[in-house]
C-alpha cells in the first residue's frame, strides 16, 4: 500500500481549442472545469498567457481570471503566468489590484519573462517601449510589487520632489506574487527577492532539480516569505484504463512534437483524428515518446501514487496539473469531459 501523502492539487489551464471548437466554446469548457476544481477542493486555478496559437485561447489571463473568480467561491485564481515583457508594469499592477478587489485574498500573480509567442507577435506586443526590455524584468517585478502595496510606489524626480503612484485608490490587500521560469534566472531572482517560485516542469522538465536547488540555497527571507515556497507542475491525464489515458494523450504529444520540431501548429486534434494521422504525417517519434515519458498518464490510483512520489522526491506539498486529456469525436463543443474526468479522478479518495 502506498503511504506517501498526496500533495495538494491545483490546475494550470491553457484553454485548449480543438477541431470544431470556437474560442467561445473553449472558454466555456474551461470555466466549467474551474467551477468543478473549486467544488473538488483544488488549491489554485491558473491561466497561462500564449499568443497567436491555433490550439490555445488563453491570451489574456486577467480577463479569464475575472470570469473564473465570478464562477467560484474558494479556490485561488491567478496567472501562470503574465509574460511581463509584453506589458507595462503599471497596467499589470492595475489589472491585478482590480482582480484582488473582485476576489479578495485569493488572487495569485504569476510573472514570467518569456514572450509566450513567436518573434513576429513578440515584436507587435512589445511596441510599448522600454518596459518591454527582457533585461528589465527584475526591476519591473519590484515595481509591480511596490505598485500593488496599499501605500503605492514613490517616484523620485531628479529635479527634486516625489510623486506617489497607486494601482488602486484604497487597497486593503494585495495579490500574491510568484515568479515562474524554465531556467535558473527566475529561480535566482525569486530567491534574491524572497518570493515564491515555480519551475515550468510541464513544458520542460530539463533543469528542474538544479533550479529548485538554486532557489532553496540562495533564498533570502523577506516580508512575504520566511522560507522558500515552491510547487511542481505536470501534464496529467487520468482515465479508466492506461490504454485510454495514452489515447487521450496522443493529440497533446503530437502538438509538443510539432512545437519542438518547428512544424506549423494546428488546433488540438481529437483522439480519433490523431490516431488516423499518426502513421501518415511523419512527426518525430522520439519527440513524442519524450513527451509521453514526462507526463503522468494512467488510472486514478496509478497517477495519484506517481504524483505523490514526485512531490515527495522534490520536497513540495503541492502539484499543479495541466489536464491535457483530449476530446473524442462527438463530445459537445463547449465541453471537455476528459479534462473534467482527470480532475475528478485525481481528487477521488
Amino acid at each position: 500500500m502506498n503511504t506517501t501523502p498526496m500533495p495538494a492539487l491545483s490546475v494550470l489551464d491553457l484553454v485548449p481549442v480543438r477541431t470544431g471548437q470556437s474560442s467561445a466554446d473553449a472558454v466555456r469548457a474551461s470555466l466549467t472545469l474551474a467551477q468543478r476544481a473549486d467544488e473538488l477542493g483544488y488549491r489554485r486555478y491558473w491561466f497561462a498567457e500564449h499568443h497567436n496559437m491555433p490550439a490555445v485561447a488563453s491570451t489574456t489571463p486577467p480577463v479569464l481570471i475575472a470570469a473564473a473568480a465570478a464562477r467560484t467561491q474558494r479556490i485561488r485564481v491567478g496567472s501562470g503566468g503574465v509574460m511581463l515583457p509584453n506589458h507595462s508594469p503599471l497596467v499589470v499592477a492595475e489589472q491585478f489590484s482590480a482582480l484582488e478587489s473582485l476576489a479578495p485574498g485569493r488572487v495569485d500573480l504569476g510573472l514570467g519573462r518569456a514572450p509566450g509567442s513567436d518573434p513576429v507577435i513578440t515584436q507587435i506586443l512589445r511596441q510599448s517601449g522600454t518596459t518591454s526590455d527582457v533585461d528589465a524584468f527584475g526591476r519591473n517585478v519590484t515595481d509591480i510589487i511596490s505598485l500593488l502595496a496599499p501605500e503605492g510606489a514613490t517616484v523620485q524626480f531628479t529635479s527634486g520632489g516625489t510623486y506617489t503612484v497607486r494601482s488602486t485608490p484604497a487597497a486593503t490587500s494585495a495579490p500574491e506574487v510568484w515568479l515562474l521560469g524554465s531556467s535558473n534566472f527566475s529561480a535566482q531572482l525569486a530567491a534574491a527577492l524572497g518570493l515564491p517560485y515555480v519551475f515550468a516542469n510541464h513544458f520542460s522538465g530539463d533543469g528542474l532539480r538544479a533550479a529548485l536547488q538554486l532557489y532553496r540555497q540562495q533564498f533570502q527571507p523577506s516580508q512575504w516569505l520566511s522560507e522558500p515556497h515552491t510547487f511542481l507542475t505536470a501534464n496529467v491525464i487520468v482515465a479508466e484504463t492506461d490504454e485510454e489515458a495514452r489515447a487521450r494523450a496522443l493529440p497533446q504529444v503530437r502538438m509538443m512534437a510539432r512545437l519542438r520540431g518547428n512544424i506549423p501548429l494546428v488546433p488540438q486534434e481529437t483522439v480519433e483524428e490523431a490516431q488516423a494521422r499518426e502513421a501518415e504525417d511523419g512527426l518525430a517519434r522520439p519527440l513524442m515518446e519524450g513527451a509521453l515519458r514526462r507526463g503522468f498518464y494512467g488510472t486514478g490510483p496509478e497517477v495519484r501514487a506517481r504524483l505523490a512520489a514526485f512531490a515527495a522526491e522534490h520536497g513540495v506539498d503541492e502539484v499543479m496539473i495541466s489536464p491535457v486529456a483530449a476530446a473524442r469525436d462527438g463530445d459537445a463543443p463547449d465541453t471537455a469531459p476528459a479534462r473534467v474526468e482527470t480532475i475528478e479522478q485525481l481528487a477521488a479518495e
